[in-house]
């Protein structure tokens, strides 16, 4: 049986260890997440290990943009477009309740990047290369109509805007999704577990890694016929363990990100701007929240921990008073940041925006088969193309046939709503339901909307453990979460529930400190946390809660 609770982190081990493993996948971001459930669909026998929280790295600090690429077919990697922007529609379709159309309005200023002429061309290629469909294909808005959409733009020097549709998403939970249904098809996944070194036969052949608990110090040796190493950021730290980091490498490049109050920055509509140093941004509504991103620098930091500095928390700023004028935003109008590093194959001579982001993969002497690159919109085409090699090599040494990649149509975890047009009848009725049970329709719907098909399993807990809640001193939705998040999601640590499970620390940051205490104190009690545990916990909490709103001096 697959376990993905934190309360069996025992038996995931035993599993793994038990199990004739064909692959074992090394990181549990998006594209690890995406390899496991393309493997698993195939019928080979697969686990995957995070040595931190699953998507902790660059899977829960990006735009959260599923976009089509459009500055791509700026740089003319016309079939990267084509790829991603049919892959946006995939995406969506197996999982309406984190990924959502967006329209985004691109404003042109006399001496901008973009011009109206350039930008009517490029959005009609971008809808035939992306296959858009018709309803949501690229309109053109004079001057008055872009200001009606958006009052706050830049008025000096307007000459109209393009009008089309990005996808928004959660990160860290469309990871977290494809992660339970490659568990739920058969998968074994784990976080909190390092891989510390590798296994190696006497031909120097890869069989295997030993894996450190990252909890309890404990070593397992992991066997399996193929290792991928999905590492994102880590992936050369990886190959030099192998030995084999030669040829290509990774740059790293650091993106960061502002989030905003509504009442201080009431921007209705999403924007894609030029900043005054000629770089494009990000400005896009949420939750009440405004939030703007990002920078586009390389970092050469501790990958574990990459944080916004004054320079970064400047440069927008200064982008955002650039294209909202009125605004007048300060650095004490920041709610909260994040800081993600994007893993960049290196192209010598290039600044990190104009370094493709097209994934590849690397098969060393060793066999070690590593991938890197890419995008978060990408992911399902990245794990094919994973698996395939991986399949490709079990046929020639084994003569073991697998089936080509089967998740084109295969909803994620709390996908199961009947895709896009099924989503908003399902929502309504589940909106209802929820009333039903005592919830406010804004709870409600934001919990649908978060948990999809899963919600039944939410209401439940609500439902059946309201007087355990009261009696913990948790609020009752507040608890439904945490339960489902530790025996259903793997959450061990305050951080996972707070930041990758709900994203509350970037969105609502005052909830977090609203109810940290009671939950760490539940979490303590119910994992069986030592007192050393606890503090480390909660100082690490505290930590990231303080540094969300006090950037670090310039690196």
């Amino acid at each position: 049986m697959s376990y993905f609770s934190s309360l069996k982190r025992n038996d995931i081990f035993t599993n793994m260890k038990k199990e004739k493993l064909d692959l074992l996948v090394i990181g549990g971001g998006i594209t690890g997440a995406g390899i496991a459930l393309d493997a698993a669909t195939r019928g080979l026998k697969v686990a995957v290990v995070e040595m931190q929280d699953f998507a902790a790295g660059t899977s829960s600090r990006s735009t959260k943009l599923v976009h089509g690429g459009l500055r791509y077919l700026k740089q003319l990697e016309i079939k990267l477009v084509a790829e991603v922007g049919k892959e946006r529609a995939i995406v969506y379709e197996n999982g309406p309740h984190v990924t959502t159309p967006e329209w985004m309005m691109l404003p042109f200023h006399q001496g901008g990047t973009f011009g109206p002429f350039t930008t009517n061309i490029g959005l009609k290629v971008y809808d035939v290369l992306a296959g858009v469909k018709k309803s949501e294909r690229r309109k053109m808005l004079s001057p008055e109509e872009a200001l009606q959409k958006e009052p706050l733009i830049k008025r000096d020097n307007l000459k109209g805007a393009g009008f089309y549709v990005e996808y928004k998403t959660d990160d860290a939970r469309l990871t977290i999704e494809v992660m339970k249904k490659a568990v739920e098809k058969g998968a074994i996944a784990v976080n909190y577990a390092k891989a510390d070194e590798f296994l190696y036969d006497d031909s120097r052949k890869l069989k295997g890694a030993v894996i450190k608990d990252q909890i309890t110090g404990e070593k397992h040796d992991i066997f399996a016929k193929k290792i991928v190493n999905a590492a994102g950021p880590w992936v050369d730290e990886l190959r030099d363990i192998d030995g084999s980091k030669k040829g290509k490498h990774l740059l790293l490049s650091k993106g960061v990100h502002l989030v905003f109050p509504k009442e201080r920055f009431p921007l209705r509509q999403a924007i894609y701007f030029d900043s005054p140093d000629g770089r494009m941004v990000f400005a896009i509504p949420r939750e009440n929240k405004t939030y703007v991103g990002t920078t586009d620098t390389f970092y050469e930091g501790d990958i574990a921990h990459p944080t916004v500095t004054t320079e970064d928390r400047d440069y927008l700023l200064n982008a955002i008073n650039y294209m909202f004028p009125t605004v007048n935003i300060a650095a004490e109008d920041v709610e909260s940041s994040w800081a993600g590093l994007r893993p960049l194959i290196s192209e010598e001579g290039k600044k990190p925006g104009e370094i493709s982001r097209k994934d590849e993969i690397f098969i060393s002497d060793s066999g070690l088969i590593s991938i890197a690159g890419g995008k978060l919109t990408g992911y399902r085409k990245m794990a094919e193309a994973a698996v395939d090699t991986v399949v490709k090599q079990l046929k020639e040494e084994e003569g073991i046939l697998y089936s080509s990649s089967d998740t084109v149509h295969l909803p994620i975890s709390g996908g199961d709503v009947g895709g896009s047009n099924g989503f908003p009848l399902f929502k309504k009725e589940k909106i209802s339901q929820g009333i039903a049970l005592g919830l406010s329709a804004e709870t409600a719907e934001s919990l649908v909307q978060k948990y999809g098909s899963n919600i039944d399993t939410i209401f439940t807990i609500y439902r059946e453990r309201k007087t355990e809640a009261a009696a913990e001193n948790i609020d009752a939705i507040v608890f439904a979460q945490l339960i489902y998040g530790m025996e259903h999601e793997l959450v061990y640590k305050p951080a996972d529930f707070f930041i990758r499970r709900t994203g509350a620390l970037f969105f609502h940051i005052q909830w977090v400190h609203q109810h940290k205490d009671a939950v760490i104190r539940y979490m303590a009690k119910t994992l069986n946390w030592t007192d050393e545990q606890k503090q480390a916990y909660t100082e690490e909490l505290n930590q990231l809660l303080h540094e969300a709103v006090t950037p670090l001096p310039n690196e």
